[in-house]
């Protein structure tokens, strides 16, 4: 008999879900807007520590929303992180702009401060700094916002943190993304909160965030008919969405406890293996532990991440390399690079494990015997 496919972070329902919904359909607002909408927006806006938020159809919409309000565009140049998800640099082309890939540093795995202010020295030398910053929190960790605030600061250039994993983290007593001028949340299928697809840009700008509005509704002017001067996109959520996310939004905390314990059930389980590592916890912060992900050092394990993907995929369970990052992909091949060679490691020795939090004992063992077994320990 198959085992059960253990998927790498499959959606988790609490139940409380389903009485938004069904709240949602009693009002007749299915549309991409509404009350469900208005009331996740105020939420989760509280809950992550800023004065508004506007909820949208992925997050991927909200970093093209926020990057267009911070007037990146054609010929402009934005600082982003090499290691992430191409979501989340993708709308620096859509805008016509170029990315400039910043790598990562080891204690966090996240956007390097001290290549960010190598870069910025460099950029005011030639006459021409970025419109904006972009890093992004990996795997559930905060990058250090202070640090790469105060560097962005300097120059005046914006910083809009890419949030989208790291829902439930935090930096120094606050949330993951919290105290910039604007941060993105997703609520993807497999993300510790989901709506089914859907993400939030954040931030402490009324102005910001009510342009963004009117942007992700087409730019409709005020008007009886359909009038439009600019224009906008359909990127608005909608209001069955909100209401699962309102559903989600309440356990939160148990979601991340959850994840934290299946990262120390796999730590505690796999310590003995030679040549396996961690994802370390930066010192400034608590990761929500969104994946577990590990590494293989090529000269002690006895196996490769490749080679270990494809042995759990046998016994029906899912794991996933790091991130390639974005300097290596060939549709970035011409695209500058600041260092490179962290985020290239981490994706040549990485692999993510199974980290949904419905997972038991049971699962994280299944998970376990297999690699012990391909790694040589039993």
């Amino acid at each position: 008999m198959v085992p059960k496919r253990l998927y790498l972070s499959p959606p988790h329902l609490n139940g409380r879900e389903k009485e938004f919904i069904l709240d949602a359909l009693a009002s007749n607002y299915i549309t991409p807007m509404g009350p469900m909408v208005d009331a996740f927006e105020t939420e989760f806006a509280q809950r992550v520590g800023y004065q508004h938020a506007v909820a949208v159809a992925s997050g991927t919409a909200a970093i093209h929303l926020a990057l267009r309000e911070f007037g990146v565009g054609a010929g402009d140049e934005v600082l982003a992180s090499t290691l992430t998800f191409i979501g989340g640099v993708a709308p620096i082309v859509y805008l016509g702009a170029k990315p400039v890939f910043i790598d990562s540093d080891e204690i966090s795995w996240n956007m390097d401060p001290a290549l960010l202010a190598e870069e910025l020295v460099a950029c005011a030398k030639r006459g021409k700094l970025p419109k904006a910053v972009l890093p992004t929190d990996a795997y559930g960790q905060s990058c250090d916002l202070d640090k790469l605030r105060e560097v962005c600061a300097c120059y005046g250039i914006p910083m809009i943190v890419d949030a989208a994993e790291s829902v439930g983290a935090i930096y120094k007593g606050r949330h993951a993304g919290a105290g910039v001028d604007a941060a993105v949340y997703s609520f993807n299928g497999n993300k510790v909160l989901t709506t089914g697809g859907g993400g939030i840009l954040a931030s402490n700008d009324k102005n910001l965030i009510a342009r963004a509005k009117f942007l992700a509704c087409q730019a409709r002017d005020p008007a009886p008919h359909y009038e439009h001067t600019e224009i906008g996109y359909n990127y608005r959520m909608s209001n069955i969405l909100a209401a699962i996310g309102r559903g989600q939004l309440l356990s939160l905390d148990e979601r991340i406890a959850k994840r934290r314990w299946i990262f120390e059930q796999y730590q505690a389980q796999l310590n003995d293996v030679a040549g396996i590592s961690f994802m370390p916890e930066a010192s400034y912060g608590k990761s929500s532990r969104w994946l577990t992900a590990i590494q293989l050092d090529p000269a002690v394990c006895k196996a490769d991440p490749e080679s270990l993907r494809v042995a759990l995929d046998a016994e029906n369970i899912e794991a996933r390399p790091v991130w390639k990052p974005m300097h290596l992909q060939p549709v970035f091949k011409d695209t500058r690079t600041v260092g490179g060679n962290v985020s290239a490691r981490l994706f040549e020795r990485g692999l993510c494990l199974p980290s949904g939090s419905a997972m038991e004992m049971d699962d994280i063992q299944r998970v376990v015997a297999v690699i012990k077994r391909v790694c040589g320990n039993t």
